[in-house]
């Protein structure tokens, strides 16, 4: 095991408070040293922020999404998929915006 304070695995938390107006917070822990993405895509797929795109030393995170895409404009209300990419893990959750 790692030291004390070290995650022993990556994990991407559920959002919260979720459903969420006008921000949510997404945790996120790795392991070890590694580039990790986190973006936020839509009901169509199409992605419309990137939370982290980084190389991140082994630990445990968090960030907030303001429910605003790469333009700076509010997004509609509806359900948005926030997906955690980091060495060979991914995963992918739902949140829901709600105004």
């Amino acid at each position: 095991t790692g030291a004390a304070g070290t995650p022993e695995s990556y994990t991407l938390s559920e959002a919260y408070p979720n459903p969420f107006n006008p921000e949510t917070t997404i945790e996120f822990a790795v392991p070890s040293d590694v580039l990790v993405k986190l973006d936020v895509y839509n009901s169509v797929g199409q992605q419309v922020a990137s939370l982290v795109n980084d190389e991140l030393t082994a630990g445990s995170y968090k960030t907030t999404w303001d429910a605003r895409d790469e333009t700076g404009e509010q997004v509609s209300t509806g359900v948005y998929f926030y997906r955690m990419q980091a060495g060979d893990f991914t995963d992918t959750r739902t949140m829901t915006l709600l105004k």
